[in-house]
């Protein structure tokens, strides 16, 4: 079976160029980084929670992941500046390639109720926004030994210049995407 970076250059940007008459390989449109994103707002007083979802996350991506703190203080929610709500890292080259093999060969298909993504996550520029509700569909995470359930949100972004690029790019790559009615 060929790895995603192979199936990619040897599969992927001819059908593109066929489909899309392109004439240049490198006008082919690419998947630039994938972006792994958790809202930890409801855990900022529990430290112990915070780095065992940093530790969960960086297990799935292959590398650290970084804080993101309120710019603001804000008195309903209970937040003030500078305290961490949310958890991300960007994935680009080799670890996202084999992320999102990971994602679409393993995760995806083991997630409750799933029948595809649907056309919808996918924005007029190409890019792939996917909500996923329990992160121990993951094998990395083993669900025994994993304390905290957490929700992420996954942005696929694209080099494609419209939705149809994209479109067949993510289909071309192996992502179960929903046919149009």
């Amino acid at each position: 079976m060929l790895n995603l970076i192979e199936q990619y250059r040897k599969n992927v940007i001819p059908a593109m160029q066929k489909e899309f008459k392109i004439a240049n390989a490198m006008a082919v449109p690419k998947v630039s980084k994938v972006t792994i994103n958790v809202g930890v707002g409801r855990f900022f007083k529990e430290e112990k929670v915070l780095t065992r979802i940093a530790k969960d996350i960086e297990m799935l991506s292959g590398q650290k992941p970084v804080y993101r703190n309120a710019k603001k203080s804000i008195a309903s929610f209970k937040v003030r500046q500078g305290v961490p709500v949310g958890i991300s890292v960007a994935i680009r080259g080799k670890r996202m390639y084999d992320f999102i093999s990971r994602l679409t060969n393993v995760a995806l298909p083991r997630s409750k109720d799933f029948r595809g993504i649907d056309i919808k996550n996918i924005d007029t520029a190409g890019n792939l926004n996917l909500g996923l509700r329990e992160s121990s569909i993951f094998p990395e995470l083993n669900y025994e030994n994993t304390k905290d359930i957490f929700s992420l949100q996954i942005t696929v972004t694209t080099t494609a210049h419209t939705q149809a690029e994209g479109i067949a790019l993510l289909k071309h790559m192996g992502f179960p995407i929903k046919k149009q009615k």
